[in-house]
């Protein structure tokens, strides 16, 4: 396996380690959104009309572009009852294969169909549809392919570090694939 690859690799991980980091910072506004509606309602029986709104779009931003955080933590879904007693050598090619057969195409049909959403969203300056507040929606649904970008650069990544292991019998010393800490 070229060293420049498993480089490429740590500098995708990089990458997508401070992306998470930042993403999480949104919880800070979430939290303080929260925060002031219960008090603003329960409190002082005064409820706002944007709190609802500005915390699910927070929730929905940081559950999206979290995503790649958590591939490149191993957090996502896997079935490990056979896996895990697989050698490391049939582990990456499992996980190659299938990168290129399932995620990859499902992730660039994932990026281009965002795109459109919210290339539409913003051409027409999409507002909230159901709220009161009538806030623009489009900078929301422009985290969907911003989300897909991500992942789409996570996986090259993961198919790098899966094809080294199918290939030498090892994983990556970076790679993690144990849960999330």
């Amino acid at each position: 396996m070229p060293a420049l690859l498993l480089k490429l690799s740590r500098a995708i991980d990089r990458w997508t380690r401070w992306t998470g980091y930042v993403v999480a910072w949104l919880v800070v506004p979430l939290t303080l959104g929260l925060v002031y509606e219960v008090f603003s309602r329960y409190l002082f029986n005064r409820p706002t009309v944007w709190a609802y709104d500005v915390t699910y779009m927070l929730y929905g931003t940081i559950f999206m572009l979290g995503a790649a955080f958590t591939l490149y933590k191993g957090g996502h879904i896997r079935t490990d009852i056979l896996y895990r007693s697989f050698s490391p050598r049939l582990q990456g090619a499992i996980d190659a294969a299938l990168y290129l057969l399932f995620f990859f195409p499902g992730i660039v049909f994932f990026l281009l169909a965002g795109w459109e959403y919210a290339y539409r969203s913003w051409q027409t300056g999409e507002l909230a549809a159901y709220s009161p507040w009538k806030p623009p929606i489009y900078p929301f649904k422009t985290v969907i392919p911003l989300a897909a970008a991500l992942l789409l650069i996570e996986g090259v990544s993961e198919f790098i570090k899966s094809l080294h292991a199918a290939l030498t019998g090892n994983w990556p010393t970076e790679h993690q694939p144990e849960e999330l800490t």
